[in-house]
């Protein structure tokens, strides 16, 4: 049986529509998904509980979808099954985004369940490479792929990110904790975005499994009104939500998605 570790988001629905036996559905207090009813709810610090209530519900594969902050670690708030996870806990916390997933997708897997990845289980979540847009990259965007990698890979150093703004040869923002629709929001009200393109991929040496960087239509319209020239995005390495109405956006605006 397939266990949805379900965050904020439209992926989370998304992957429960496309399984043949729906999933259990679960989400960390505070973070539940859209769309879906919830079966199990837990906090970091009932984990030991949850992984035993996942074992006696028949749970053999577990997939980590949609958006969730780093939770706090109470100990007041402890259960006894979980106090022996303390360690581990302490220092997952002390890792950056990716080394704190794959501490618990570790944890999860010594317990004996698969970690599955969202685009294991649902197929066209990410995009082959090439212009999948009526707009195509001009002669002065070139260079950027190549750019998007360079910062994303010192971003990577920090474990901070997957996401940046660029402009010819300028780095106008970098993604942080707050996300890529709070990047493209500052961008917008310091009236950056003419000409500007969204780059956007993993992490270096990112676990796929868990955290791929995703875009939909949300996302094409915030590039949209900001005055964005386009999308560069790595091929297969993105999840794009309702691809036909991202296009749709971009193409109305005069953009291009480029994938890499």
């Amino acid at each position: 049986m397939l266990a949805l570790i379900a965050g904020r988001g439209a992926l989370p629905k998304a992957i429960a529509d496309a399984q043949a036996t729906p999933p259990l559905i679960c989400a960390v207090e505070g973070f539940a998904p859209q769309e879906l009813s919830v079966d199990l709810e837990f906090r970091l610090e009932t984990l030991g509980s949850f992984l035993s209530a996942l074992r006696a519900r028949g749970v053999s594969e577990v997939c980590f979808c949609g958006a969730i902050a780093r939770p706090r670690l109470r100990l007041s708030r402890l259960d006894l099954k979980t106090w022996p996870l303390v360690p581990l806990f302490l220092r997952a916390l002390r890792l950056g985004d990716d080394g704190a997933l794959r501490a618990v997708m570790a944890l999860f897997e010594a317990r004996g369940f698969e970690v599955r990845g969202a685009h294991e289980l649902l197929a066209g979540l990410t995009m082959a490479a090439g212009v999948v847009t009526q707009a195509r990259p001009q002669e002065r965007h070139e260079s950027l792929p190549a750019l998007g990698r360079a910062v994303l890979q010192q971003m990577g150093q920090a474990d901070l990110g997957q996401a940046c703004v660029l402009r010819a040869k300028d780095v106008l923002a970098q993604e942080d904790a707050t996300g890529t629709d709070a990047m493209l929001a500052r961008v917008l009200a310091k009236g950056q975005g003419q000409g500007a393109v969204l780059y956007k991929a993993p992490k270096p040496d990112q676990d796929r499994r868990a955290d791929l960087p995703t875009i939909g239509p949300a996302t094409a319209a915030a590039v949209a009104e900001a005055g964005f020239d386009g999308i560069i995005l790595e091929a297969g390495g993105v999840i794009v939500l309702d691809q036909r109405q991202v296009i749709e956006r971009l193409d109305a605006a005069g953009m291009f998605l480029w994938l890499v």
